[in-house]
């Protein structure tokens, strides 16, 4: 067994983790939801397709700074720019989930509970 999986299977023995978990997800979220309500950013029914493309041009601006190297970002200069734009499309969606009042951290958790059941590839999957 790798590392890694003995490493996923220690952090979730014994759910105690699962509420650190939750608890970094609760503050991540609502620290995106009150800066977007700050800086004037709302959330309308309508504007959904638009949110959800707006994560996607976050992961494809990580893509590009890969496809270039993944040089320092911009803005923050100690961290690579796919870092970035990945911490980017998580904030955006934190802040999707909030303005819909749903429970990403709890669905992560489950998630992650749920994957580790999961075959090899499950169902002969390439990739």
């Amino acid at each position: 067994m790798k590392r890694e999986e003995n490493y996923s299977r220690e952090i979730f023995e014994g759910g105690a983790h699962e509420k650190t978990i939750l608890a970094a997800f609760d503050y991540i979220i609502a620290d995106a939801k009150a800066t977007a309500h700050k800086s004037g950013f709302t959330h309308t029914p309508e504007q959904d397709g638009e949110k959800i493309a707006l994560c996607h041009s976050e992961l494809s601006e990580a893509l590009e700074s890969l496809r270039h190297g993944d040089p320092a970002d911009d803005k923050i200069p100690e961290f690579t720019g796919s870092e970035a734009e990945f911490a980017d499309t998580i904030i955006r969606i934190c802040n999707f989930a909030a303005m819909r009042g749903q429970r990403l951290g709890a669905a992560i958790v489950a998630k992650l509970k749920y994957n580790r059941t999961r075959s090899f590839r499950h169902g002969g999957k390439k990739f």
